[in-house]
């Protein structure tokens, strides 16, 4: 059987001439991972649309397709042609989940959640030739999980070849999360078995890990584990964390340890009433300020998450966002347009007051502003939103915020880290573009290297050790 898995790229990746380099670092791992239960004697062709041109003159037997809100409808059409060349084409991913009336009108099946149960079920109805309409997922594990194949990846594509999820979900429901509706149904937040991951890990060529979970330290056992697991393993990585995660027990001290050199951490919005509209119970009463300094004393970077255009926002929310991340050396801020996602609270809500103004998916990239504001108006939001890039990541407070560390080492490190990754895009796009990015990771693992080793090695010391027993299985 011939398998086409498609990756279509987001609205602003489409153009030929300019690859943003956020769009080349990471293979679609979730396709991957599906094609591991296909069988080995089928011809799987799996394309990312975002580092190649789509090819759509083949004649497949069965498609897939990975569906986000911004690439819904280049999704959709790419499923129309398959579909009127006698393709069978399946559809699924978070928008699918969100929208299933939508996307059912251009899939022979549609799955809903994730499709570690569902997948491998539908591959038998379809080899029996009674496939469903749609797949439901209920059954929530990662026990028994084949590897993702990461043969089909084309490596030299990628900044960052080695990403890895050793963990589904989130334990928390923030009301703007686009994710958490994906998990409704079952279980929200579930881990591998730890020796799965780790023997995952081991077979990743390089030092150079970034961990995708939204929320690597959610399951306190199973990370201990796993970072006990790491130790030795001379490996640099990057993942997400909450505030409250940073700030509790010891667990940032042993992910240190194991590795962890840049974190991404959802500060969101510094206001009380904000932090309560979104749901977000884990960023209440948290000293923010703490958590940046004990990840600083740990050697670890920080990739600060902000939203503008909560309800609670004001005109001057950009400024004080911007000189806050400044002050507190962070090293890259994302910040972004408040978008109500459909299938989150955060639309039900808006919804039921009046207040979505489009249903045009290509808007909801986080950069526009599709729904009524309350204390802002739109083109002060966007106007502000803008302006915060630019400031952040002018060459004048990237330079005053690397002053700030307390080594020079570290000054050196946030300048070449801040000023590589925003100041120089049209290096990166000629890189991408010459196909030359794996180039580049050697360097980016050199700007990971342990910069404070004495310390955390010091300070984890004087913790309670893990003491690792073998195979773990833990599940939320």
């Amino acid at each position: 059987m011939k398998v086409k898995m498609i990756l279509p790229a987001l609205t602003e990746a489409e153009s030929p001439f300019w690859r943003p380099i956020k769009y080349s670092l990471f293979p679609p791992l979730g396709l991957a991972s599906l094609a591991a239960y296909l069988s080995p004697d089928d011809e799987i062709d799996l394309q990312d649309q975002h580092v190649e041109k789509l090819n759509l003159n083949d004649r497949p037997d069965l498609v897939v397709i990975q569906v986000y809100i911004t690439n819904a409808y280049r999704a959709y059409a790419i499923a129309d042609h398959y579909r009127q060349q006698g393709a069978y084409v399946l559809l699924g991913g978070l928008h699918v989940t969100s929208l299933p009336e939508e996307a059912a009108g251009h899939a022979d099946t549609i799955f809903i959640g994730p499709g570690e149960d569902t997948f491998p079920q539908f591959l038998v109805d379809f080899k029996n030739k009674s496939p469903k309409k749609i797949y439901r997922s209920s059954v929530r594990t990662l026990v028994g999980v084949p590897p993702p194949r990461r043969d089909l990846i084309r490596r030299e594509n990628y900044l960052v070849p080695n990403s890895i999820v050793v963990t589904r979900g989130c334990p928390h429901h923030c009301h703007f999360c686009y994710k958490d509706g994906f998990f409704e149904g079952g279980k929200s937040f579930y881990t591998q078995p730890v020796d799965d991951a780790l023997a995952e890990i081991d077979r990743l060529p390089g030092r150079h890990l970034y961990f995708l979970d939204d929320h690597l330290l959610g399951h306190r056992t199973f990370a201990a584990a796993l970072f006990e697991g790491m130790r030795g393993m001379n490996r640099v990585f990057q993942a997400a964390a909450t505030v409250s995660s940073i700030l509790e027990g010891d667990l940032i001290e042993k992910a240190a340890m194991a590795g962890l050199r840049s974190v991404f951490v959802g500060f969101e919005s510094f206001s009380p009433e904000n932090l309560k509209q979104s749901n977000k119970k884990q960023n209440l009463e948290r000293d923010y300020v703490k958590a940046v300094n004990r990840l600083h004393s740990l050697g670890i970077m920080i990739n600060g998450s902000f939203v503008f255009g909560l309800d609670d926002d004001d005109k001057d929310v950009f400024k004080r966002t911007v000189e806050w991340g400044v002050k507190n050396a962070i090293t890259t801020a994302t910040y972004h347009v408040l978008t109500p996602y459909p299938g989150t609270p955060l639309f039900r809500t808006m919804e039921e007051q009046g207040r979505i103004l489009t249903r045009n998916w290509d808007l909801y990239d986080t950069r526009h502003v599709v729904y009524q504001t309350t204390r802002l108006s739109a083109a002060e939001l966007k106007a502000g939103y803008d302006w915060a890039y630019r400031s952040f990541y002018s060459w004048k407070n990237i330079l005053k915020a690397s002053w700030l560390h307390d080594s020079y080492r570290k000054k050196l490190k946030h300048l070449c880290y801040t000023g590589g990754w925003k100041k120089f895009e049209p290096l990166w796009n000629f890189i991408i573009k010459s196909k030359h990015l794996n180039v580049m990771l050697p360097l980016l693992e050199a700007l990971l290297s342990d910069t404070n080793s004495r310390s955390k090695e010091n300070n984890y010391q004087a913790q309670p050790q893990y003491q690792w027993t073998g195979q773990v299985v833990l599940e939320a």
